[in-house]
């Protein structure tokens, strides 16, 4: 394009509230960074499905194949000492103490030292509850917060010391 042709006005002001519009060439770095993505965009597309063999549907796939083996590795039994139960108050005061009090006694959660267990008392039961939690009352789904090494210690203190079944 020729510097005559560059700076010509195009006539749209009076479509424009006035404001001329010049026939200038975009800048030589946009036009770039434009083909640049365009690139990178194709090589991704070929890489992601084709060379690499990688998609949702596969990543899906395998998490869902490796979901029995996550759940039977977190459902390891767990041998009850002073230092387990230690390790759950301090995760019990952590994050259940708002909620079921310092004493277990509830305030907003339900009491757990009493002998009515809405979700049952077994330490199975409890863990359970503490893993799932119990949407619909307002608990939160713990078990993908703590893992399962600490549902394991406060489901431990919360059945050793509310008096669970």
């Amino acid at each position: 394009m020729s510097a005559k042709d560059q700076d010509r006005l195009l006539g749209h002001a009076q479509d424009n509230d006035g404001i001329d519009e010049y026939d200038n060439a975009l800048p030589t770095w946009w036009l770039g960074i434009l083909w640049g993505s365009i690139a990178f965009a194709i090589v991704y597309v070929v890489d992601y499905h084709f060379v690499s063999d990688r998609s949702q549907v596969a990543t899906y796939e395998a998490e869902v194949a490796a979901a029995p083996q996550a759940s039977s590795a977190s459902a390891a039994p767990l041998v009850i000492t002073p230092e387990v139960l230690a390790a759950g108050k301090a995760v019990y005061d952590a994050n259940c103490m708002a909620c079921h009090g310092p004493e277990l006694k509830g305030s907003v959660g339900p009491d757990l030292v009493d002998a009515t267990w809405i979700h049952g008392g077994t330490l199975a039961q409890i863990t359970e509850t503490i893993t799932k939690g119990v949407p619909e009352k307002g608990m939160l789904t713990w078990g993908p917060i703590l893992g399962p090494e600490k549902v394991a210690q406060v489901a431990a203190f919360v059945h050793g010391a509310g008096g669970g079944q």
